[in-house]
């Protein structure tokens, strides 16, 4: 089955291309973004050797409609999307951070957990919680925004303000919208007998100088869901949770001994 691991548009008025992890970026006169969702796969920052079939459509039919219904909430980035892989939208200057919500004690940061650590990113955890425990309030945990073959770092909001990389007045603001767009998505996902465990949001300044959601959002690619059906049970018998997200695909790769570190070659993916 074929798979789109690679795009090479030229698009009238036509000015640059940037091919993020899954994504092929397409600036058309400094005014609009051609988005195109890939088949690839990406996991600790690393594009994996092998592309899924019809991932990348998938992808960007749940963003439009996750964009579509969080609207309400903050303006977002996409105009339209003409094609099941493409979405076309207002170009802006992107915030250099990701604004990552945690409800539960999943993932990175039950890895931390595991090692000792009781603070990720500035924010305190409570002792005593088991991994995929929820936290008594979602937590914003941001990252650096990773820079062509760097990782994404975690940062807390104190260094993210003494830095300047975000003002005051701004990161306020992108705090507000991210725990209301948390809400929402945990809202819309347990209606589908889903729990919105974490997720990432992006935000950037349009033409016009306004902030506005960009990227996917609530995608299996950005975000973790948990079954609602199946969440206490098995949290109250300390089993594994089974959820929607690429965590088996990292688990695998750690079971290999690879985390996207350097020096660390990745293990042969069988189909």
């Amino acid at each position: 089955m074929k798979v789109i691991t690679k795009t090479n548009f030229k698009f009238k008025n036509q000015i640059s291309k940037y091919s993020g992890k899954v994504r092929d970026v397409y600036n058309i006169d400094n005014q609009y973004l051609v988005m195109v969702a890939s088949d690839r796969l990406s996991a600790f920052d690393v594009v994996l050797p092998k592309g899924i079939p019809y991932k990348g459509q998938i992808l960007n039919q749940i963003a439009c409609k996750m964009l579509k219904e969080t609207s309400h909430i903050v303006q977002n980035w996409l105009i339209d999307s003409p094609d099941p892989n493409v979405s076309i939208g207002q170009i802006c200057e992107p915030f250099k951070i990701e604004m990552v919500i945690r409800g539960y004690l999943s993932g990175h940061a039950a890895r931390l957990y595991k090692s000792g650590i009781r603070e990720i990113c500035g924010v305190k955890m409570s002792e005593g919680m088991i991994e995929n425990d929820q936290f008594n309030f979602p937590i914003i945990t941001p990252t650096t925004k990773a820079i062509d073959g760097q990782h994404d770092e975690d940062i807390s909001k104190k260094d993210l303000l003494d830095q300047k990389i975000v003002s005051h007045e701004d990161y306020k603001i992108l705090e507000n919208y991210t725990y209301n767009l948390f809400a929402e998505g945990s809202r819309i996902a347990n209606k589908q007998g889903l729990i919105l465990v974490d997720t990432k949001y992006e935000f950037g300044k349009n033409l016009k100088g306004e902030i506005i959601l960009i990227d996917e959002i609530h995608t299996p690619d950005s975000s973790r869901y948990f079954y609602l059906s199946s969440y206490r049970k098995l949290q109250k018998s300390k089993s594994a949770q089974k959820q929607l997200s690429k965590e088996f695909v990292r688990q695998w790769l750690i079971s290999k001994g690879f985390q996207g570190k350097e020096g660390q070659i990745i293990p042969e993916m069988s189909l």
